[in-house]
């Protein structure tokens, strides 16, 4: 079950949701509204390596906006800090992205109980487009977990993407063992 409006507010006020900011004009039917944040970056080796610590190179987006250009995979984050201790949190695009080409994640639309960061965009776009800091880019939902959750995201030893952070953070795939 996906939270409704009302249900997203009711966690938010018992703690177990946490977006700052929180502005009521992005709250929706069933998700809230994320915006874009003005740190981008790019990987520096056009071919990567999945065994490899990929290194990238990161810049902000100027005030007159950015023109992304296909085949390159884009790195963003969201303005909105997120907490969830209780929910399932997916990111999507919203309609309105999609509809000027823009894919938000390649893969990684679902977070975990006891996810607390910004979320981290895997952007590409089907043509050029352009683009601004602080454009909504996407919407959280949040699905109803069944059953007790052993151990959140946020208290895993080994969890890659704990360390808070304001900027895109690059794939951690080479700390995987394989």
């Amino acid at each position: 079950m996906i939270l409704s409006d009302k249900r997203i507010l009711e966690e938010i006020e018992k703690g177990t949701i946490i977006i700052e900011p929180f502005k009521p004009e992005c709250l929706g039917t069933n998700s809230y509204d994320v915006h874009l944040g003005k740190h981008l970056a790019t990987y520096k080796d056009r071919v990567l390596d999945a065994k490899l610590h990929n290194e990238i190179i990161g810049f902000e987006i100027p005030k007159e906006g950015f023109i992304l250009q296909p085949n390159t995979l884009y790195l963003g984050v969201t303005v909105e800090y997120t907490e969830t201790h209780k929910h399932v949190p997916f990111l999507e695009g919203k309609s309105s992205t999609g509809r000027l080409g823009i894919d938000i994640h390649a893969t990684a639309g679902k977070g975990d109980v006891g996810f607390c960061n910004t979320w981290t965009l895997e952007i590409s776009c089907a043509q050029p487009v352009k683009i601004y800091a602080g454009m909504p880019i996407g919407q959280l939902i949040y699905f109803v977990v069944e059953g007790e959750i052993a151990t959140l995201y946020n208290t895993k030893s080994n969890a890659k993407y704990n360390n808070p952070t304001t900027r895109p953070v690059e794939s951690m795939m080479w700390k995987n063992k394989f």
